[in-house]
């Protein structure tokens, strides 16, 4: 039984049932925080003025202490309220601040789907309510990734933004020194860098910047422990050649938990365009894998469409599992199995960490990971 609502303020219901709070995909302290913020920024709550205690907010939301101290957390984390211990909660009164531009710099904005959320979460966060950001001259990207990034990189300088969030060239041979050359330039020219998702620099070697991400290695070992207790027993991990830092992060995962909950197993990664059946009926025919960990839902789409083109089913002959549970993962053959990121919280952060990062510049460098969720459906063969 849902217990009834309680007014936030002057006999007004502001909440709605737990039911609706966990429309969608959008987790309970999420749901909860973007409430409590809705009622700050329409003056429910002014400045200086206390909010329930996490006692009522549990009763009023249906939910535990810890989901209720989640979403203060955030809402901390975003400079509108102040805890007092023995006090309790108050909303912010946010200080007078210049407003700032920001680049970003996403060479695979518009095709990988990760990033629109992530660039969605920037926007949205109150932290960003009084800056702007930049998209310049996207043109170049679409004919070279590595190009059109060093073109970006040169526009934010000229323009003398104040900091960049970048996510680091993919799948190009020579990334790495790509991705040097920008990060050196924007040095230089003394504009502080964000990192979404990934490090510039080959794992597990890390990089002078901040960094918003998952913990890819976690994730690794998680999917190939799902997979080795849905029953699977010969597991290969499947990922696209020169893949960003955090498919290695996530291949060493794979291989650690085979290593430790199969007996010294070492595995096998095999890096290639899944779209070639040729190349896939050789691998399936020489590893004979009943399990595969995909580096990414793309991968996984790619494979299963082909694997499915053989003649195999999927999870009846193969297993399979990805990472980032993007908008089409339900919907392919077999639904696919994931390891779903928030990438709205990741931009969310990484605005937070943009703006610690210009008011101390000399802070510690931060590796900031937001939680995942292993998302089961029908393509692991489990329900469990």
């Amino acid at each position: 039984m849902c217990p009834q609502m309680h007014s936030a303020k002057n006999g007004h219901a502001h909440g709605s049932d737990s039911g609706e709070l966990e429309r969608g995909n959008i987790p309970r302290h999420r749901a909860i925080y973007e409430e409590l913020l809705s009622e700050i920024q329409s003056g429910v709550y002014q400045p200086g003025e206390r909010l329930p205690s996490e006692a009522l907010l549990c009763e009023r939301f249906n939910a535990s202490r810890i989901t209720v101290a989640k979403a203060f957390e955030n809402l901390q984390r975003e400079g509108l309220v102040v805890r007092r211990p023995g006090s309790g909660t108050y909303v912010e009164r946010p200080p007078d601040s210049e407003s700032m531009r920001f680049g970003v710099l996403i060479p695979e904005l518009g095709t990988t789907d990760i990033f629109e959320p992530i660039c969605q979460g920037i926007l949205s966060t109150p932290a960003a309510r009084s800056h702007s950001l930049a998209w310049g001259n996207t043109s170049d990207l679409a004919r070279s990734p590595r190009d059109g990034a060093e073109s970006l990189c040169r526009q934010y300088i000229a323009q003398k933004v104040n900091g960049v969030f970048f996510a680091p060239v993919e799948y190009e041979e020579d990334k790495d020194r790509t991705n040097r050359r920008i990060a050196d330039m924007f040095t230089r020219a003394n504009i502080p860098v964000v990192l979404l998702d990934r490090c510039l620099e080959p794992y597990p070697d890390r990089c002078e910047f901040d960094l918003v991400g998952i913990d890819n290695h976690r994730a690794g070992f998680a999917l190939t422990r799902h997979l080795l207790k849905a029953g699977a027993k010969r597991i290969v991990f499947a990922a696209r050649p020169n893949s960003a830092s955090t498919v290695d992060a996530r291949a060493a995962g794979y291989r650690e938990a085979l290593y430790t909950l199969q007996n010294g197993s070492n595995g096998k990664v095999v890096l290639a365009d899944f779209e070639e059946a040729k190349f896939v009926k050789h691998m399936l025919d020489r590893e004979r894998p009943d399990g595969i960990v995909c580096a990414n839902d793309v991968t996984a789409a790619k494979l299963m469409g082909t694997i499915i083109s053989l003649g195999k089913q999927v999870p009846e002959d193969i297993r399979m599992v990805g990472v980032d549970d993007v908008s089409y993962a339900k919907y392919l053959p077999t639904p696919l199995t994931t390891m779903r990121q928030d990438c709205a919280e990741i931009g969310a952060v990484a605005m937070s960490v943009m703006l610690e990062r210009i008011k101390r510049p000399n802070h510690p460098v931060m590796d900031v990971r937001v939680k995942t969720e292993l998302v089961v459906r029908a393509s692991c063969g489990s329900a469990v």
